[in-house]
């Protein structure tokens, strides 16, 4: 097909051999690419990719062991297994096949191996973090509380730092948050920090900040018209599966959200594909499994097709699996119940073939091979193929340091992402708050205390005044005291007249009672004239 991406070829098709196509038109349909270890999902993988790339359509994959950053090179007769590729080319009716490099930019959470990934904490939002972070309903409901109250106040949460901050002062505010928006406890609050520290040291620090992943450097193509490759370092990322599907899950919702509308396009603008992709799904609340098929159900009318790259069909929930039109089914083996269960799901979903016994089949294909069923033109599957898959063009295995170095130096965004970004946000008001409180804080104290130092110096005086005012009541006192003290003068009168009236009193006396009681008529004589020299005595006294 000339409008489509060949796949390999049915050599046991009736009639005669049947290439196996998947249709530009119908590849926005999703699709799935499921097998045992080692059964060849990677190169079926990376030969789609390549097709895809070569018609003009960006393509996103998830290098989850390392080796599909060879795709950016091309192969080489020198590489391990090269005969085996040219001999399957052959065997498909590749006669032009030659190897061929493919428009590639690197990208990585860590920025180790790629440019960094970042997103803000706001754009991931409450539903995925509490997902991340394995938070409980109560604990999700005051982790939204944190968002809708920062949204509300205008803080920027955009890395850890920031919802960490937030939520200090949630607990902090509990009461007042309580009374507004609905229980917020510290517990609670206290549970989600510590999820986030776990979360930070598994590494998503590195993840939430700035600059923000603009989705349309996915959907570049180069100056030949070839569409990039875009290939996340997911080696690494693996050790934490949760933040891995988390991010892809939150990529897929931003797709949705930002691109518009186009309903069934003669390609698709975009195609991601999603490797291990069992871990979007494992301990996933039912209401993360209904956003994910419903972002899987309505993002084809975007222009983007989602293939899931998994071991088993059956860890793809029913309702997404019900979304995925194309599929290759590489071989699985019967060893357990799981996996007999497995074998009978992924036979039941391909349309049936009446010349093949579906259910054996899957697992008698060798490496390299597997069935094949894809929406036709009218957008009815086809009849499952046992196929031949074709071989990619690109390498098989993954650069070295010093390719990935040159090819990440020429990227159409280098520069952009590579340096962090750190603006004012909630980590920073919230920080200027607390120091603003805490400056009025020691200002109402200071004053407090000089208010109270300044009572105490009032206490002091008036009691100092007091003080005062009585010593000088007792000084007055003393002084109307003396003014009323006779002078010098006055006390040499008061004491002569004194003396002077005791002595006349007493001889006074003396004559009165010689006179009431009788004398002699010499004493008379003589108690007269001492009287009378007595009395001229003192008169004389005063008026000298």
């Amino acid at each position: 097909m000339s409008d489509g991406i060949f796949l390999g070829l049915a050599p046991d098709a009736p009639g005669s051999a049947a290439p196996q196509s998947l249709n530009l038109k119908r590849a926005n349909r999703h699709g799935l690419i499921a097998g045992a270890t080692g059964t060849g999902k990677t190169v079926t993988l990376q030969g789609i990719a390549e097709g895809f790339s070569a018609a003009g359509v960006p393509v996103f994959v998830s290098d989850v062991k390392g080796d599909l950053s060879g795709i950016s090179m091309a192969g080489s007769p020198t590489f391990k297994n090269a005969d085996k590729l040219v001999s399957r080319a052959r065997e498909v009716g590749l006669e032009n096949y030659a190897y061929a490099d493919n428009p590639a930019i690197f990208w990585d959470l860590y920025g180790e191996q790629g440019h960094p990934i970042r997103t803000t904490v706001s754009e991931m939002g409450p539903l995925l973090l509490a997902r991340l972070m394995n938070l409980n309903e109560t604990q999700e409901g005051v982790l939204s509380i944190a968002f809708r109250y920062a949204d509300e106040e205008g803080l920027l949460l955009l890395d850890l730092d920031d919802l960490q901050s937030m939520l200090a002062y949630c607990a902090e505010n509990a009461d007042m948050l309580s009374a507004k928006y609905g229980n917020v406890t510290k517990a609670s609050v206290g549970t989600i920090q510590r999820q986030l520290l776990q979360l930070d040291s598994q590494g998503a620090k590195h993840f939430f900040g700035e600059p923000a992943l603009d989705i349309h450097d996915l959907l570049k193509t180069d100056d030949q018209g070839r569409g990039y490759i875009n290939i996340l370092a997911a080696d690494r990322l693996m050790q934490s599966p949760k933040l891995y599907s988390t991010f892809l899950l939150w990529l897929m919702s931003e797709l949705f959200e930002t691109l518009p509308e186009v309903g069934d396009p003669e390609k698709p603008v975009l195609v991601f594909f999603f490797d291990e992709a069992h871990l979007l799904f494992d301990d996933a609340p039912k209401a993360l499994t209904d956003k994910i098929e419903q972002v899987v159900r309505l993002i084809r009318s975007k222009g983007v097709g989602i293939y899931f790259i998994t071991q088993n069909p059956i860890d793809i929930p029913e309702d997404v699996a019900g979304q995925l039109g194309n599929r290759v089914q590489h071989a699985l083996r019967a060893f357990t119940p799981r996996d007999q269960k497995a074998i009978k799901a992924a036979a039941e979903t391909f349309r049936i073939n009446p010349a093949l016994d579906i259910a054996t089949a899957i697992t008698e294909l060798k490496t390299g091979e597997a069935l094949v069923s894809v929406l036709q033109e009218d957008g009815s599957p086809s009849m499952v193929q046992r196929t031949l898959i074709a071989p990619p063009r690109s390498r098989l295995g993954p650069v070295d340091a010093k390719e990935r170095a040159i090819i990440q130096s020429i990227s159409p965004v280098a520069g952009k992402y590579d340096d962090a970004v750190d603006r004012e946000s909630a980590e920073e008001i919230l920080a200027a708050r607390g120091n603003a409180a805490a400056a009025a804080a020691t200002a109402a104290k200071a004053q407090a205390e000089s208010d109270k130092a300044a009572a105490a110096q009032a206490k002091i005086e008036a009691k100092q005044q007091e003080a005062q005012l009585k010593e000088q009541a007792r000084a007055d006192a003393a002084a109307a005291r003396e003014a009323t003290k006779p002078s010098a003068l006055g006390r040499a009168v008061q004491s002569a007249t004194r003396s002077a009236a005791s002595t006349v009193g007493r001889q006074v006396a003396s004559e009165l009672t010689k006179v009431v009681f009788g004398g002699s008529s010499r004493r008379k004589s003589t108690s007269g004239g001492i009287a009378g020299s007595l009395v001229r005595g003192i008169l004389g006294s005063l008026f000298k």
